[in-house]
């Protein structure tokens, strides 16, 4: 199964087509921490991240992570032995809050860019999140919350996403 960005507005998945939204400073090979660009290249996906407390646990095939209050991600690079991981949240190191006031993280998967072995400063905390207006975004892909619940029931933990 592959996830396709087939341009800064389309993804693609078999026959389904979704409008999206992507980095502020659009896509690139080249990244660093903050630059607001979106990856290129091709990943593997994390597990499903959710709110419970706002929405009923999707029906995916994904492995669903109910968000606590405590949750992060780190994006600090003084700090390598935890950059782009999931953390919990402290005020030493710099993270993005999974639980936030804002509808973006009531869905959430973590795109596999720079995961394993991260190299610090080449970017973190790239997801597949929520929108409502399609604005760009700091690196991430932004989907309306009805194609992301169709998005779910179609991928699986082998579906990679592509993005050229």
């Amino acid at each position: 199964m592959l996830i396709i960005l087939k341009n800064k507005h389309t993804l693609q998945i078999n026959e389904f087509s979704f409008k999206c939204c992507i980095g502020k400073n659009g896509l690139s090979f080249i990244k660093k921490e903050g630059d607001k660009k979106t990856p290129k290249g091709i990943f593997k996906i994390e597990n499903l991240y959710y709110r419970k407390d706002r929405i009923e646990k999707p029906l995916t095939s994904l492995k669903c992570i109910e968000i606590k209050n405590n949750m992060g991600w780190c994006d600090d690079i003084y700090y390598p032995e935890k950059y782009n991981k999931l953390i919990k949240t402290s005020i030493k190191i710099k993270h993005e809050r999974l639980k936030r006031k804002d509808h973006k993280y009531n869905l959430l998967i973590p795109i596999k860019y720079n995961f394993d072995n991260p190299i610090i400063g080449i970017g973190s905390c790239i997801f597949i999140h929520l929108t409502k207006d399609y604005k760009p975004t700091a690196g991430c892909i932004g989907l309306k919350e009805k194609d992301f619940l169709i998005m779910l029931k179609i991928i699986n933990k082998n579906t990679k996403i592509k993005i050229l």
